[in-house]
């Protein structure tokens, strides 16, 4: 094949049917005719002057050496020129380059299908980690530090954006093996009442610190504040000092297995919504492909 008149579809029908070994298969994968799959290889014999494909059946085929040969050399050329128009393409609409996410600890794990499959469709991209701070965790939001956050909901601040929910979560209490609690099987948001939890040190929206650490109870009785931390081992360690207690997600157990930690199932706590959230003046096509990425995966569970 000399590539005099050769068109990228006509090369993309030869390998599709050098794989599928079936005109039928073929035309359904590329939503074309069977006969505009038979014309193409054809016009392809022709050129080069010899047969590509032995049809034994009118349906079925297989590689002759001559398409052996061709198939083993195209498929690496095919796959260039479809890299290469895809990260001009990324480029054109402003999806390449670097973006910088923000998540914390093990929820950079829990996101993982979603920075896999935004790589593998915008290969001109870069996914850069920073690991953000729970205590203060919209800090590197406003400071540039990252464009856009993985965080808990709920997030009211009137220059971000809250874009799709990637999960939901449980809650547990987090208390010392020392515990008066740690006997428990499980306990309710009126148990915080009896119980100390970890203060924050920063500035923290106040109805973001309580969807995990709550000023009252259900009924209205206050939940006295202890410690007080200013990151997430701060959290763990006064927790397992028996210095007070806190509350976190529930994947935290798989990943924090501390011997002298016990994770408590809450039983009445709704789930923690996480969600992808950033500047919104900011906003740019590459912030908005992860997101639609992340919105994709959640509405396909």
């Amino acid at each position: 094949m000399d590539g005099r008149g050769v068109e990228l579809r006509d090369i993309e029908i030869f390998l599709v049917l050098a794989g599928e070994l079936h005109f039928g298969r073929t035309a359904q994968r590329l939503h074309v005719t069977q006969a505009r799959v038979s014309q193409a290889i054809k016009q392809q014999e022709r050129r080069i002057g010899g047969l590509l494909f032995d049809r034994s059946t009118r349906r079925t085929v297989r590689l002759t050496p001559l398409g052996e040969q061709l198939r083993d050399d195209l498929r690496p050329v095919y796959q260039a020129l479809r890299e290469s128009m895809a990260r001009a393409t990324q480029t054109a609409r402003g999806t390449a380059g670097r973006l910088t996410l923000g998540t914390m600890g093990p929820q950079a794990w829990m996101i993982r299908g979603v920075i896999e499959l935004f790589e593998a469709r915008f290969p001109s991209s870069e996914v850069t980690h920073r690991d953000i701070n729970p205590v203060n965790p919209l800090a590197q939001l406003f400071s540039g530090d990252v464009d856009i956050a993985h965080v808990w909901l709920p997030v009211r601040e009137p220059d971000l954006t809250v874009g799709p929910i990637t999960h939901t979560a449980g809650q547990v209490l987090v208390v010392a093996a020392t515990h008066p609690y740690a006997e428990r099987d499980s306990i309710s948001r009126e148990d915080f009442a009896d119980l100390t939890v970890v203060a924050h040190r920063s500035p923290i929206p106040a109805y973001m610190e309580e969807v995990f650490q709550p000023f009252h109870t259900p009924s209205g009785r206050p939940v006295r504040r202890g410690t007080v931390i200013t990151n997430w081992d701060d959290h763990l360690k006064a927790v397992s000092a028996g210095q007070a207690v806190m509350a976190t997600t529930a994947e935290a157990a798989r990943f924090y297995p501390w011997p002298n930690l016990l994770y408590l199932p809450i039983r009445d706590a709704p789930p923690v919504e996480w969600a992808l959230v950033w500047r919104t003046p900011d906003e740019s096509p590459l912030i908005r492909a992860f997101a639609q990425v992340a919105r994709e995966l959640h509405d396909a569970r």
